[in-house]
């Protein structure tokens, strides 16, 4: 055969068809880093950091409440595990959400507000102490109705934060939470003979210590345990040393109560009785859910900020529901309102774990702990002063994160400082100004209500920083249009790799065609 011809013959063959993928391509789809679902042992791990962290805070108000009232230690129990059940139900139901109705789905832990004390104790104590809880719990579920009726209205206001505001609200949680810091670590009354016991204060700095050289030299999974592990180091520190006496969790181990606790527990609703109602005590309840809602509003802003996950009004919404909804839990469980707590939102920042589900886990934790009256035990067993090490770093993170929102704010050619100082300043004062057990008595010649109002330093900080910011900068300022908006993106210059914990920051937007400032 010639070449020709062979050639002649391979002309002829028709053209292959263009190659088919074998597999159609997907598109690729990214996973926000909060709704993360990281590995079972990373989940459980990171899951119980954040329960040694908030756990103290968790217990205080049924301890405080129930020590004022002079309940039975059975009946202050009942109260604990009660309290960590709702706890636990609504910090589920903050992280993993409930359709379109209930839970912010961030990495946030809800626990008893401290805002209740004082109403509780007024309330029962007016009603004949024990025989009183009836109406608190009467007015407590009137003020979760009141609070889902006014979660949306309450929420619009999210556009009137700005970094500048925004700022100055977290640094003042993390300034305000310094004094409770001091407490767990040296103990709750000064006039006590074991207070500022130098082994209790030379543990707690260890556990800093600790965090702070394993933060530096563990890597991945291990350096976002550090706050756990220095926890673990400082326990075993607290229980190999003898120089301090007494029985109670303050002062050292105490695991006799281990022993003595149940393996279920689990009250009756309306434990104390049928829910009896009184205007006065209904209105001071409400009172407590309008603070409650600013001190989430705010917690839920520093964690949108820490983990670069746009904060929506209908997001707020959902979280202020939920709250309102641990009302109505707490009202016919025989607990307390919840409100989200900023040592763990300082966790968030210091670890980097951005994902709700790490949250969700510590829930489940409470849940457990609240029918297994055993476990809470245990937990409870870990001397106070060995947290206290750690929620100081948590609670001073908490600060650092509103110095640095702060740096987004301009304060060039306008009163930005001067809102500032004055913020701080009015706001800090309660925190301290405060008597021998801690309690701020800055206001204690005002009424029941304006001590309920104004003993929250978050939430003057909210009411000053908001409003002098409308009056100063949008109230005949030359500024048009919207007030700014708080959005999460990531910043202009280079950033860490995708799939980094680090997160975007939030920016202030205006519009270039009306803004004056540069």
């Amino acid at each position: 055969m010639s070449t020709s011809e062979s050639g002649t013959r391979d002309s002829a063959k028709p053209p292959l068809p263009p190659a088919q993928p074998t597999h159609p391509v997907q598109p690729v789809r990214s996973v926000h880093p909060v709704d993360e679902v990281l590995p079972p042992p990373r989940l459980a791990v990171l899951g119980l950091q954040h329960l040694f962290i908030m756990y103290a805070g968790a217990i205080a108000v049924p301890f405080v409440v129930g020590g004022a009232l002079k309940l039975s230690a059975a009946t202050i129990a009942l109260l604990v595990n009660a309290d960590l059940l709702v706890a636990g139900i609504a910090t589920l139901i903050q992280a993993v959400g409930i359709g379109t109705l209930f839970g912010v789905r961030l990495p946030v832990v809800a626990g008893a507000t401290f805002t209740v004390i004082p109403p509780m104790i007024t309330i029962a104590a007016k009603f004949g102490g024990e025989k009183g809880l009836p109406y608190v719990y009467g007015a407590m579920l009137c003020s979760g109705v009141f609070g889902l009726l006014i979660a949306k209205p309450f929420a619009k206001v999210i556009r009137f934060f700005p970094p500048l505001v925004a700022g100055i609200v977290i640094t003042v949680i993390g300034l305000s939470l310094i004094g409770p810091a001091a407490a767990m670590i040296a103990g709750h009354d000064t006039e006590d003979p074991h207070y500022g016991q130098v082994s209790h204060i030379m543990v707690a700095f260890a556990v800093v210590f600790g965090i702070l050289v394993l933060a530096r030299t563990l890597r991945g999974f291990l350096g976002q345990i550090a706050p756990l592990l220095a926890i673990a180091i400082g326990a075993l520190l607290a229980l190999f040393t003898h120089s301090w006496s007494g029985s109670t969790r303050t002062h050292s181990w105490d695991l006799s109560t281990v022993g003595h606790a149940d393996w279920l527990g689990f009250a009756a609703p309306f434990h104390f009785g049928a829910p009896r109602f009184d205007a006065a005590a209904v209105i001071s309840m409400c009172i407590v859910m309008l603070v409650t809602y600013t001190e989430s509003t705010a917690d839920m802003i520093a964690v949108a900020e820490m983990t670069g996950k746009e904060l929506t009004g209908a997001d707020i919404t959902r979280g202020l529901a939920a709250d309102g909804l641990s009302a109505l839990l707490g009202g016919s469980m025989n607990s307390f309102p919840d409100t989200l707590f900023a040592e763990n939102v300082g966790l968030v920042q210091m670890t980097g774990v951005r994902s709700r589900w790490v949250t969700a886990v510590t829930g489940g934790l409470l849940v457990v702990m609240g029918v297994i009256p055993k476990v809470g035990a245990f937990v409870a067993a870990v001397p106070e002063f060995v947290v206290g090490g750690a929620a100081l770093v948590m609670f001073a993170t908490v600060t650092a994160v509103g110095i640095q929102t702060l740096k987004k704010a301009e304060f060039h050619g306008n009163h930005n400082l001067l809102i500032v100082a004055t913020s701080l300043g009015l706001s800090l004062l309660p925190a301290y100004a405060s008597d021998r057990f801690g309690n701020s008595i800055f206001f204690e010649k005002f009424p029941d209500w304006a001590q309920i109002v104004f003993g929250s330093p978050i939430t003057i900080a909210v009411v000053v920083a908001f409003t002098l910011n409308v009056v100063f900068n949008h109230l005949g300022s030359g500024v048009a249009g919207p007030v700014p908006a708080l959005t999460a993106r990531p910043p202009a210059t280079a950033g860490p790799a995708a799939g980094s914990d680090a997160a975007p920051a939030l920016v202030l937007q205006r519009s270039p065609a009306t803004s004056p400032l540069p």
